[in-house]
């Protein structure tokens, strides 16, 4: 099956984008570092259940998450843990706290599938949000394939910023070299899917396309197949942030 045709798009669709979006689909299907192929295909279909999740809903209008309990929406294919993740980094991503994440870890929610369960959700979001900015019917999930998560955990890494250990800025050695290409500089923000590094290169590669690439970054001015500027970009990706809450 061809995903991501976009013929009936209202406006045309760049190349990289369709080949960015049908590139993560196919790895999405695929077991990961910490999930199955199923399990990362039915966190993807959690990420969508989320929006229309009655209890989630209630929920973000409670003065505190962490004292209001129900049972969310779901599908099922993931521990109840997994779930309650999934939802809550979707409808109440800026009340989640680091005493949070280290429960569900000590429940069986370890800190490296956590950070694949991220990375899955921004890139399935930031997709369909793509999907849903245009009018369009969100793509069809992929049948997932069979095989079992590589368990592979960076050599080095550190617990110096956020919630989870992550690869530090001069880190980006052996198997993470290709990480960043800047000699060590690495922002915050570029780190922090690193403890499963497929994660950051998946977020890497749809960011290239629906936003810029790290070597588009020192471009200032324009980029000649984008039809808005660099200063027209920022201002609309500064809007998005503001109405997402996120304070970066």
């Amino acid at each position: 099956m061809a995903y991501f045709d976009y013929a009936d798009a209202p406006f045309p669709i760049r190349n990289d984008i369709r080949e960015a979006h049908r590139s993560f689909w196919q790895r999405l299907a695929r077991a990961g570092s910490w999930w199955t192929g199923a399990q990362r295909v039915a966190i993807a279909r959690e990420s969508r259940n989320a929006l229309t999740c009655d209890f989630c809903a209630r929920r973000k209008e409670a003065l505190s998450p962490y004292v209001f309990s129900g049972t969310h929406t779901h599908e099922g294919g993931l521990p109840d843990a997994a779930i309650d993740a999934v939802h809550r980094i979707v409808t109440d991503q800026t009340r989640i706290t680091a005493s949070w994440i280290a429960g569900n870890a000590a429940e069986g929610l370890s800190l490296e599938a956590y950070v694949e369960l991220v990375g899955v959700v921004v890139a399935v979001f930031s997709i369909d949000e793509f999907s849903r900015a245009l009018g369009l019917a969100l793509e069809l999930l992929p049948e997932p394939q069979s095989g079992e998560p590589s368990r592979y955990r960076p050599a080095v890494l550190a617990d110096d910023i956020g919630y989870v250990p992550t690869v530090p800025a001069n880190g980006a050695v052996g198997n993470e070299a290709d990480l960043w290409p800047n000699g060590g500089r690495a922002p915050n923000v570029v780190r922090a899917l690193t403890l499963v590094p497929q994660a950051m290169r998946d977020w890497r590669e749809l960011a290239g396309a629906q936003y810029l690439s790290f070597a588009d970054m020192a471009n200032f001015v324009g980029h000649p197949d984008r039809s808005i500027n660099r200063m027209q970009m920022e201002l609309v990706a500064g809007r998005v942030s503001a109405i997402n809450q996120c304070f970066y």
